[in-house]
């Protein structure tokens, strides 16, 4: 379960670190702005899950609920986030988009002429929660700011014209 002041901090640095202003993000989840300040104070009086749900999603967030007993899950599939969105980057192409490519251009803002249809398609398609995790990877292994790491990509959508209306605000 979360706690309001959970919902407030994790809004709040996920609406900073890509950069939006409270404004922005009311247009982009449909609320109106005086709810998002509510919301990032803590002071919300009552807010329908719906509405937490399109808030956290147009974030890239998701509120999950933990079993009581969680199972212990044998770990499948790609190793890291970079991995994996590489990988669903990929999907379409012969060549394949390393994962080190991958945090190059976050890291820089640059991608490199052989994978600019790669990062394309990144921007456009992968899932804004993946791409949230791909911004946490890249901090943590380089301790490039997580605001930084948005801005690159948002950069790099406006350079290769992307449509998802996330890179538009």
């Amino acid at each position: 379960m979360f706690s309001v002041h959970e919902l407030s901090q994790a809004v709040r640095t996920r609406r900073l670190d890509v950069g939006w202003s409270q404004a922005t993000l009311a247009r982009m989840s449909g609320l109106s702005r005086t709810t998002i300040n509510q919301v990032e104070r803590g002071t919300i009086k009552d807010l329908s899950i719906s509405r937490i749900n399109t808030l956290l999603t147009s974030l890239g967030l998701s509120l999950t609920i933990s079993p009581a007993h969680p199972r212990v899950r044998k770990h499948e599939g790609p190793s890291s986030a970079l991995e994996l969105a590489a990988r669903t980057a990929s999907t379409s192409y012969a060549r394949c988009l390393p994962a080190d490519v991958l945090a190059m251009a976050v890291r820089t803002g640059e991608a490199p002429p052989k994978y600019v249809s790669h990062i394309a398609t990144l921007l456009d398609e992968v899932s804004l929660p993946l791409l949230a995790r791909v911004v946490e990877q890249v901090y943590a292994e380089s301790a490039v700011p997580r605001t930084t790491c948005w801005s690159n990509l948002r950069r790099l959508a406006r350079q290769l014209m992307t449509t998802r209306y996330f890179w538009q605000a």
